[in-house]
């Protein structure tokens, strides 16, 4: 059986996300940015809280949890390349480990970039990849610690998972990220379409968050450095897909 995953909003624009694997009663939580949504929804859920899932140390993933482990002893899972400046950490793990949550096991994939030792959680069975701030929905993180071509190989890494796989980012971001996308890959009709759909979303309150990953490999830009049409629109027809990658990552910066 799948994870049951509800979508909690923290702060301005973050996301948590709680995942209920109904088969054992285990529940576990993907970044804590805030305390008091999060324990809101565990206890609107009936649900035990019995692991954290941290991605990477920026406060806005972290800043929640001392509050909810005072009320839910869990366990508190994260980078080992990150432990020095995470939250104590009762498991550390690297790229190609797994974690389990109840029955369901996922593996760790290294999306360094925004951070050095940001990792993402990926559940097969349940479709799911939680990427906090590494792909985000029409996205990415801006690269903080990273270089621009270590971003472009950790998307990589994501855009190989299974297209139908449910992307989990950690903030609502969307509607900025499409008004930005439109100037990289002003043609694309999909792309058209999505920013369209996010605008209807956001003006009733709906989420854009979570979103499919075959939705971002048609519509994202820092998924399509390799599309013939976007190199054409940058002048770098001959350029490889890393220095493509860059050169968007650059715009969006200054835009």
């Amino acid at each position: 059986m799948p994870l049951e995953i509800r979508t909690v909003p923290c702060l301005s624009d973050n996301y948590a996300y709680l995942a209920h694997d109904a088969s054992t009663g285990a529940t576990a939580l993907i970044d804590a940015p805030e305390a008091t949504p999060i324990l809101a929804a565990l206890e609107e859920a009936g649900w035990r809280l019995t692991d954290v899932l941290i991605t990477h140390h920026h406060y806005d993933h972290v800043d929640g949890l001392a509050e909810i482990l005072a009320q839910h002893p869990a366990r508190v899972v994260g980078a080992q390349a990150d432990a020095h400046r995470l939250p104590a950490l009762d498991v550390q793990l690297a790229e190609g480990d797994t974690v389990t949550i109840g029955s369901e096991t996922g593996s760790i994939i290294d999306v360094s970039g925004h951070t050095v030792g940001h990792i993402a959680f990926h559940f097969p069975d349940s479709r799911a990849v939680f990427t906090a701030d590494s792909l985000m929905a029409l996205g990415c993180g801006r690269v903080f610690e990273g270089t621009k071509p270590q971003m472009h190989e950790s998307l990589q890494k994501l855009a190989a998972l299974p297209p139908d796989t449910v992307v989990y980012s950690g903030h609502e971001y969307t509607a900025a990220n499409g008004k930005f996308a439109l100037t990289i890959d002003p043609e694309n009709p999909d792309l058209i379409s999505r920013v369209r759909e996010v605008a209807e979303k956001r003006a009733s309150g709906t989420p854009t968050v979570p979103s499919l990953l075959s939705e971002e490999l048609a519509t994202n830009p820092f998924m399509r450095a390799h599309d013939p049409a976007i190199r054409a629109h940058l002048g770098m027809e001959g350029a490889n897909a890393t220095d493509v990658f860059t050169e968007i990552r650059t715009r969006k910066d200054n835009f």
